[in-house]
């Protein structure tokens, strides 16, 4: 075996420990929007998908009748600077929306 390919082998990392690693860096937390009586359910879905670019339009009225049913709904799960970065939109939207750990 030649140095080089003994140096690949030896320091390949596996997709697990790389998730693991990230996660103890970066904790998930939920982005939750809340209920209201305020807002019309097209202005919800609306606001989510302008808020959380990733979010398509069935995935933010699931979202938004979850909200309407239950009284709150999970947005997204992401590293919490992204998690404030996104409630911060939503409220920007007169959304109510919280964050909190996974």
């Amino acid at each position: 075996m030649s140095k080089d390919q003994w140096t690949v082998t030896r320091f390949q990392v596996r997709p697990e420990e790389v998730v693991l690693d990230r996660t103890k860096l970066l904790p998930p937390y939920k982005v939750i929007v809340h209920n209201d009586d305020y807002n019309e359910m097209n202005y919800v879905i609306f606001a989510l998908v302008h808020a959380v670019n990733t979010l398509t339009v069935p995935e933010a009225e699931r979202i938004m009748l979850t909200a309407h049913l239950t009284g709150q709904a999970i947005v997204v799960v992401c590293p919490r600077e992204v998690a404030e970065y996104y409630q911060e939109r939503l409220l920007s939207y007169n959304l109510t929306a919280t964050i909190e750990p996974e």
